[in-house]
């Protein structure tokens, strides 16, 4: 059975700020967002679109228009949130451009540039979010044949106006909606390691002739990225929260694209929960669960991590009992990291956000709290 958002889950999403559009304040973001599209426009002098929908879009126009599959595992609500059988919270600025497509009226070279939220159920960690910011790069034309060396170009315009100078690589990434699929990584000095920062593909056959724009005589190249992570390598902020920091040493430094200097780093605080719950749950879930559980003290939350996970058959008969498990349970090693970004956490503070993650994913019928109750 599908689940669906409540009114209070519905407003709340409709209500996040979103940090690409001006009329919600200024951000950082948007200044980054604007050298992107610059970048990209200028390899050949496209006219510029700027698209900005509302992110309550039908299944069909999200899923259905770009090719996905009925059984496409992206549709499953473990990855998506569903308002109602036909609609939902988009999960890819991507929804945006075939219905706009659908309305080009036969201007040549023209580069549409879709951003905003993004709806997904995730993990959570530094990096990862549940309301991701995307930027979708589409652009058609029916005066030049594009082909792999210009979506190879647009990739590299994304990678320079974002990372100039950086080392990049590009690695096949096969979607629906394009041919030739290529995914773009940026090395990270931070890490030390690839980071995905954009995927990219020509526009597919299909998807040109469904908007009535034969592809005998247009072509297109499409880009999309995560403007989170992209200002987070480009600033170098180490964590995903300090984007909506209310920290005014924090906040102030999230208006312009100077590197990111750390105010006093927060101790962390972790704990270690031991849980049931149903095979099959993972990161991405366990995070939703605990966002839509927790409201605003989720951003006190660092990670959540699935360390280990052990089968009924594993499980030694006592250990059964003991947990009241069933078959079709696991039981589970998760460890929170707790650490707010403007403030220490009190041991009582910690104690009950420990309690609140467990009851938000502990499917068992013994509760072991660590906060005093009554």
């Amino acid at each position: 059975m599908t689940i669906y958002l409540n009114n209070e889950e519905l407003r709340a999403a409709l209500h996040l700020r979103d940090l690409t559009d001006a009329d919600h304040g200024p951000h950082a973001m948007q200044h980054l967002e604007a050298e992107i599209v610059r970048a990209v426009a200028a390899l050949d002098e496209s006219t510029v679109r700027r698209i900005r929908h509302s992110p309550l879009v039908s299944v069909a126009a999200n899923y259905d228009a770009l090719g996905y599959g009925t059984a496409d595992v992206t549709r499953n609500e473990r990855y998506s949130r569903y308002v109602s059988p036909t609609v939902m919270l988009r999960s890819h600025t991507s929804a945006m451009l075939p219905p706009t497509l659908d309305r080009h009226r036969g201007t040549d070279n023209v580069l549409y540039a879709a951003a905003g939220l993004a709806y997904r159920r995730d993990a959570i960690d530094r990096t990862h979010t549940g309301e991701p910011h995307q930027l979708d790069l589409w652009r058609v034309s029916s005066s030049m044949r594009w082909g792999e060396e210009d979506l190879t170009a647009q990739l590299g315009a994304i990678a320079e106006a974002v990372l100039p100078g950086a080392r990049r690589r590009l690695t096949p990434s096969p979607h629906s909606y394009t041919t030739g699929g290529l995914q773009l990584d940026v090395w990270d000095d931070l890490t030390g390691g690839w980071l995905e920062l954009a995927e990219g593909g020509l526009i597919a056959p299909w998807v040109l002739r469904s908007a009535g724009l034969p592809p005998e005589r247009w072509t297109g190249v499409a880009a999309g990225l995560g403007l989170d992570r992209a200002l987070m390598l480009r600033k170098c902020v180490p964590d995903i929260r300090l984007l909506r920091s209310p920290d005014p040493r924090v906040a102030g430094q999230m208006l312009d694209l100077r590197p990111y200097q750390p105010v006093s780093a927060m101790p962390a605080v972790r704990r270690d929960l031991s849980v049931v719950l149903r095979w099959g749950v993972d990161e991405e879930l366990l995070g939703d669960r605990v966002r839509t559980a927790l409201g605003d003290q989720a951003g006190d939350l660092e990670s959540v991590e699935l360390v280990s996970v052990t089968s009924y058959d594993d499980l030694p008969e006592g250990a059964r009992r003991r947990l009241r498990l069933r078959p079709g349970h696991v039981n589970a090693l998760v460890r929170l990291t707790l650490r707010a970004v403007d403030r220490t956490l009190t041991a009582s503070e910690a104690n009950r956000l420990r309690d609140a993650v467990y009851l938000a994913i502990h499917e068992g019928e013994v509760a072991e709290l660590a906060a005093p109750t009554g």
